[in-house]
């Protein structure tokens, strides 16, 4: 049985919602022998369990998979994969976030150590796997990322009242203001409705959104951090998903949204529209745009057949995400 590494930054029980490296790893343990690295708080004391990771493992190892972002986990990257290299180990960047391309743009030196010797990049959206390509990297491949289909009860909701639900780590490049200011305006315009923002804080702006609602008279249903199996749970009171992000790739929360039967108003930014089609499994609009937005939700709501039609879509766009389906992606790769 092959050996495999994954490193990344496993925080899920500390400070985020599930990450990508705790899904697939516990995928690909079925598999192969995973190890991972690493669920540590403090980030030198991260860097060396990584480290420390690929040393011990260093001549069984097969494969290294890094978790590759633009921000602090770049750099965890660049000494793991030059590491790997050191020790003549292969190694997989896989890919995440929407503003990866700033690296390639304005560390190309850092970013062709990282990448042009990587075994293969893994782009878990067409989006991503374009930006690399028009750089210059031909390594690419396309695996997404998965979800348990089979967890996710499919329900085509009737609205009435509108009951809006946002699901994201409070992170201002996620503009999650602007969910405050589109319930807003819905009751200005005498529509009912609500909002439901679950997620934990990441830099303040959890904090900042709840002082915008509270100046705004707002209630707002702020329930911090939950785990899958609450938030799923408390989904079924909600009736249209709305992600409002200035910057990003392929949102896990928004094809968890689409198997759930929930239709979508998304940004039109970054992969959102490799992963929605405009009016056929969800609806685009303008980053920033809080008229676009509410129109979009009314939309929803006074158009049934509309929103039958994008939620059945959605729903068939999402199974291709299931487990069942990227499994054999990951087995080609790694044989």
């Amino acid at each position: 049985m092959k050996n495999i590494l994954y490193i990344g930054n496993a925080l899920s029980n500390k400070v985020s919602t599930t990450t990508v490296i705790e899904t697939l790893s516990s995928h690909l343990s079925a598999l192969y022998q995973v190890k991972v690295a690493s669920i540590k708080s403090n980030k030198i004391l991260r860097l060396l369990d990584m480290i420390k990771l690929v040393v011990k493992n260093r001549i069984k190892a097969d494969m290294v998979l890094i978790d590759t972002y633009s921000t602090i986990n770049f750099y965890y990257a660049l000494i793991i994969s030059q590491l790997c290299r050191f020790l003549n180990i292969k190694y997989i960047n896989i890919l995440h976030g929407g503003n990866l391309e700033s690296r390639l743009k304005h560390s190309p030196k850092l970013s062709h150590l990282i990448f042009n010797n990587a075994y293969e990049l893994v782009a878990p959206s067409y989006f991503l796997k374009t930006v690399f390509e028009k750089y210059g990297y031909t390594n690419v491949i396309f695996i997404p990322n998965s979800i348990q289909i089979e967890n996710y009860e499919f329900n085509n909701r009737r609205i009435t009242a509108i009951k809006l639900l946002w699901v994201r780590s409070f992170s201002s490049i996620y503009n999650p203001s602007l969910a405050v200011l589109v319930l807003e305006q819905l009751l200005q315009r005498n529509y009912k409705a609500e909002l439901t923002m679950i997620g934990p804080d990441t830099d303040g702006s959890l904090e900042k959104v709840q002082i915008l609602a509270n100046s705004k008279k707002l209630k707002v249903n702020f329930t911090g951090k939950l785990s899958k199996k609450d938030w799923l749970a408390l989904s079924k009171e909600s009736n249209i998903f709305i992600n409002t992000t200035n910057l990003d790739n392929t949102p896990v929360s928004v094809i968890e949204a689409m198997a759930l039967g929930l239709p979508i108003v998304s940004t039109n930014v970054g992969g959102l529209p490799f992963l929605i089609t405009d009016n056929e499994d969800g609806i685009l609009v303008a980053p920033k745009n809080v008229d676009e937005m509410v129109d979009a939700v009314i939309k929803l709501k006074s158009n049934e057949d509309l929103r039958t039609k994008l939620v059945h879509n959605a729903r068939l766009k999402a199974e291709s995400f299931a487990w069942k389906a990227v499994k054999p992606k990951w087995v080609e790769l790694l044989s």
